[in-house]
Protein backbone atom coordinates (compact mmCIF):
# COMPACT_ATOMS: atom_id res chain seq x y z
CA UNK A 1 0.00 0.00 0.00
CA UNK A 2 2.72 2.19 1.01
CA UNK A 3 4.25 1.54 -2.47
CA UNK A 4 0.89 2.28 -4.05
CA UNK A 5 0.63 5.52 -2.40
CA UNK A 6 3.99 6.98 -3.33
CA UNK A 7 3.38 5.99 -6.89
CA UNK A 8 0.05 8.02 -6.69
CA UNK A 9 2.05 10.78 -5.26
CA UNK A 10 4.83 10.97 -7.84
CA UNK A 11 2.50 11.29 -10.58
CA UNK A 12 -0.35 14.20 -9.12
CA UNK A 13 3.26 16.15 -8.79
CA UNK A 14 4.04 15.38 -12.46
CA UNK A 15 -0.12 16.11 -13.36
CA UNK A 16 -0.99 12.75 -14.15
CA UNK A 17 -4.12 12.70 -12.38
CA UNK A 18 -5.45 9.50 -14.00
CA UNK A 19 -2.65 7.35 -12.96
CA UNK A 20 -2.53 8.94 -9.42
CA UNK A 21 -6.29 8.10 -9.17
CA UNK A 22 -5.58 4.61 -10.58
CA UNK A 23 -2.91 3.47 -7.74
CA UNK A 24 -5.52 4.69 -4.75
CA UNK A 25 -7.91 2.89 -6.04
CA UNK A 26 -5.51 -0.24 -6.81
CA UNK A 27 -4.43 0.71 -3.01
CA UNK A 28 -7.96 0.34 -1.70
CA UNK A 29 -8.99 -2.59 -3.19
CA UNK A 30 -5.72 -4.42 -1.99
CA UNK A 31 -6.75 -3.24 1.36
CA UNK A 32 -10.47 -4.30 0.99
CA UNK A 33 -8.97 -7.93 -0.98
CA UNK A 34 -6.88 -8.89 1.99
CA UNK A 35 -8.72 -7.59 4.63
CA UNK A 36 -5.36 -4.94 5.47
CA UNK A 37 -6.78 -1.33 7.37
CA UNK A 38 -5.34 1.52 5.76
CA UNK A 39 -3.55 4.13 7.86
CA UNK A 40 -5.09 6.79 8.84
CA UNK A 41 -2.43 8.93 7.10
CA UNK A 42 -2.60 7.39 4.11
CA UNK A 43 -6.71 7.51 4.46
CA UNK A 44 -6.19 11.28 4.36
CA UNK A 45 -4.38 11.80 1.34
CA UNK A 46 -7.27 11.12 -1.06
CA UNK A 47 -10.42 11.97 -1.62
CA UNK A 48 -13.14 9.18 -1.19
CA UNK A 49 -15.74 10.56 -3.60
CA UNK A 50 -13.39 10.62 -6.72
CA UNK A 51 -10.07 8.67 -5.61
CA UNK A 52 -7.59 11.78 -6.50
CA UNK A 53 -4.76 12.00 -4.43
CA UNK A 54 -4.29 15.23 -2.77
CA UNK A 55 -1.93 17.64 -2.89
CA UNK A 56 -2.57 20.95 -1.14
CA UNK A 57 -2.50 23.69 -2.86
CA UNK A 58 -2.69 22.22 -6.27
CA UNK A 59 -5.98 19.92 -5.90
CA UNK A 60 -7.11 20.47 -2.12
CA UNK A 61 -8.10 23.20 0.13
CA UNK A 62 -7.29 22.55 3.93
CA UNK A 63 -8.76 24.60 6.66
CA UNK A 64 -8.09 24.04 11.13
CA UNK A 65 -11.15 25.68 12.67
CA UNK A 66 -13.28 24.94 15.63
CA UNK A 67 -11.73 21.66 16.29
CA UNK A 68 -11.46 20.42 13.39
CA UNK A 69 -9.52 20.02 10.02
CA UNK A 70 -11.37 20.09 6.88
CA UNK A 71 -10.45 19.08 3.59
CA UNK A 72 -11.91 20.03 0.62
CA UNK A 73 -11.30 18.30 -3.32
CA UNK A 74 -11.22 20.77 -5.56
CA UNK A 75 -11.95 18.52 -8.08
CA UNK A 76 -15.04 17.45 -6.89
CA UNK A 77 -16.05 19.03 -3.92
CA UNK A 78 -16.22 16.85 -1.93
CA UNK A 79 -15.47 17.73 2.06
CA UNK A 80 -13.57 15.55 4.40
CA UNK A 81 -14.04 16.96 8.36
CA UNK A 82 -11.92 14.96 10.97
CA UNK A 83 -12.38 15.99 14.42
CA UNK A 84 -8.80 17.04 16.44
CA UNK A 85 -8.71 17.47 19.87
CA UNK A 86 -5.42 18.85 22.01
CA UNK A 87 -3.31 16.16 23.85
CA UNK A 88 -4.67 15.29 27.42
CA UNK A 89 -1.62 16.80 29.43
CA UNK A 90 -2.54 20.13 27.39
CA UNK A 91 -6.08 19.92 28.07
CA UNK A 92 -5.50 18.86 31.79
CA UNK A 93 -3.37 22.13 32.22
CA UNK A 94 -4.95 24.61 30.14
CA UNK A 95 -2.79 27.45 29.02
CA UNK A 96 -1.93 28.80 32.64
CA UNK A 97 2.40 28.50 33.41
CA UNK A 98 3.63 26.81 36.03
CA UNK A 99 3.99 29.23 39.31
CA UNK A 100 7.21 31.25 39.26
CA UNK A 101 9.38 31.41 42.41
CA UNK A 102 10.98 34.75 43.42
CA UNK A 103 14.41 35.58 43.07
Amino acid sequence: MELLFHLAEREALRQRGDRARRYVDLAQRIGMRYNVHMPPRLKRRFCKQCHAYLIPPANARVRVARGRVTTTCLQCGAVERIPYVRERGERRRGTRRPPTRPP
